[in-house]
């Protein structure tokens, strides 16, 4: 984009509406019409954002960074300057074009069989479950032709990564879910690439504002180990899309008076318990109460269940949990 066109994206979007779309919140208005706030980029402990509606700007005295609207973008989705453009101009205008995906991807689950049965080898039969998390699934070669009709050009698709260079559906094969900002497709086949996200940060913690208030949060590595427990009722779960969390996740948990249970995979080489223990000592510096749930060994929550666990049994794992 050249500058013009850069002035007019950052006209489009003002910073504070940005913001607010994005979990942040002013402690207290100062002279100028300018606002103060805990800062959304760093682990904040007293206001120090500083936002300037009139001008789009921001700064923050405690982490020293600024900038407009673009800047933001890019440190806080961690993400380079295109990508911030890009995930910009899909928030102020293209968001629509994401829906149309997502929609689009949802009709087609239930005409492939194959994409059924690959659900229910994951243990997902509920239609509940189905219908919470809007899955979908990407057949391939039939997304681009879809939107085209719709009116998007192909200039819009290859830069959101719906397309690849050669102009094909980027997705195909895979069971879809859509996040705040992102698509995250599963391959059902065996592939060299299983997991696919769009070019964009993985975003928060998956549905984030159902849980925050709840006193009790499990933590889960994978959108499918969410899946099964939510089905089996455990409704104050979120997905973390791996088990690292970035800096708009840690500040996620940290927000609040909460317990957090550590529920990830137990693998045969130990990364999954070893992540588990790094990012409770992380959250204890915070003053976070963590819990570590141990699983069967080879086990995550989802396979726990395909292979014959049950609501009770994990809940007996949440009362074992240790700090």
């Amino acid at each position: 984009m050249n500058r013009k066109a850069l002035d007019e994206l950052k006209q489009q979007i003002p910073l504070l509406d940005y913001l607010h779309a994005h979990d942040w919140h002013p402690a207290r208005s100062i002279r100028g019409g300018r606002l103060m706030g805990l800062c959304p980029l760093h682990t904040d402990r007293k206001p120090s954002f500083l936002v300037d509606p009139a001008q789009n700007l921001f700064y923050c005295y405690g982490c020293a960074r600024g900038g407009d609207v673009i800047r933001f973008a890019e440190l806080y989705h961690q993400v380079k300057f295109p990508q911030a453009v890009a995930l910009l101009r899909e928030w102020c205008g293209v968001t629509p074009l994401l829906e149309e995906v997502t929609n689009f991807y949802r009709m087609q689950l239930s005409r492939h069989p194959e994409a059924v049965s690959y659900l229910e080898q994951r243990g997902l039969h509920a239609p509940e479950v189905i219908e919470h998390m809007r899955v979908g699934y990407a057949p391939g070669r039939c997304l681009r032709a879809w939107l085209n009709q719709l009116g998007y050009p192909l200039s819009a698709l290859r830069p959101a990564g719906l397309v690849d260079a050669g102009g094909c559906d980027a997705y195909s094969h895979r069971i879809v879910f859509p996040l705040d900002d992102n698509l995250y497709g599963r391959s059902i086949l065996d592939s060299v690439a299983p997991h696919r996200f769009l070019p964009a940060g993985k975003g928060g913690l998956y549905a984030w504002e159902q849980v925050r208030r709840c006193p009790e949060i499990i933590l889960v590595e994978g959108l499918f180990d969410y899946a099964i427990l939510w089905q089996a009722g455990f409704h104050n779960v979120t997905c973390a899309l791996g088990n690292h969390l970035n800096a708009r996740q840690f500040l996620q948990l940290c927000d609040g008076s909460r317990t957090v249970y550590l529920a990830f995979d137990s693998d045969a080489n130990g990364s999954g318990q070893t992540a588990a223990q790094q990012m409770a000592r992380r959250l204890w510096s915070q003053g976070v109460a963590v819990r570590r749930v141990s699983l069967p060994d080879g086990h995550d929550p989802n396979s726990f269940f395909v292979g014959g666990g049950d609501a009770q049994q994990f809940q007996r794992f949440l009362e074992n949990a240790l700090p």
